[in-house]
């Protein structure tokens, strides 16, 4: 039963020959009712704070929800970004890693290639070295016995020396000195240019 201050006020007791103090009681409920109307009063203020705080609730909750999205949206965000710089990265040192190994084939097939080639000419510098020192001497050995005149082929018979006459030895001797002599084929000259050939290829 739900009772109202003025309700407790304007209650009325039956009367009786030996009942209470009709001043006492009217007092005592007038006291209720103040207490009541107080405790009533007090009652719908904690009720509008109850209510408030759960509107302050409610807002906070939203507000709570929305940051935990906004959190788990970021985290996520976050996430794929690190993810996607770490496939990135890993895909920038494989990409480095096949250059740097191609960098490195390709220098190794250079300095092959350069070795071969400087080898070739060592090679082709011992050949030329070798061809000159054949041809050396052969010319030494051509030069030599062109020096000796092993045949006197270069000197006349000592009977032609005598009949010839001092005063035309002069003249004779500038046209025999003149006249060209057949000599034999120089060894090594084709040597020589087959050297020169080579060199010149």
């Amino acid at each position: 039963m739900k009772l109202s201050a003025l309700e407790i006020k304007q209650q009325n007791f039956a009367k009786s020959l030996r009942g209470y103090d009709v001043a006492e009681v009217q007092s005592f409920l007038n006291l209720v009712s103040n207490e009541w109307e107080h405790l009533s009063n007090r009652c719908r203020e904690q009720d509008r704070e109850i209510q408030r705080l759960n509107e302050k609730l409610q807002h906070y909750q939203k507000v709570e929800e929305a940051l935990h999205d906004t959190l788990q949206t970021a985290k996520e965000s976050a996430e794929q970004r690190i993810n996607s710089s770490k496939q990135e990265a890993q895909n920038r040192i494989a990409k480095a890693e096949l250059e740097a190994e191609k960098i490195v084939n390709e220098s190794q097939q250079r300095r092959q290639s350069i070795r071969q080639s400087i080898q070739r000419l060592l090679e082709r510098r011992h050949e030329i070295i070798r061809g000159m020192e054949s041809y050396l001497e052969l010319a030494t050995e051509s030069l030599e016995s062109f020096r000796r005149d092993d045949h006197s082929t270069f000197s006349l018979p000592r009977e032609d020396a005598e009949d010839i006459p001092e005063a035309k030895n002069g003249a004779g001797a500038e046209e025999k000195k003149r006249k060209p002599r057949t000599t034999s084929h120089v060894p090594g000259a084709e040597d020589l240019d087959d050297l020169i050939d080579d060199m010149d290829d």
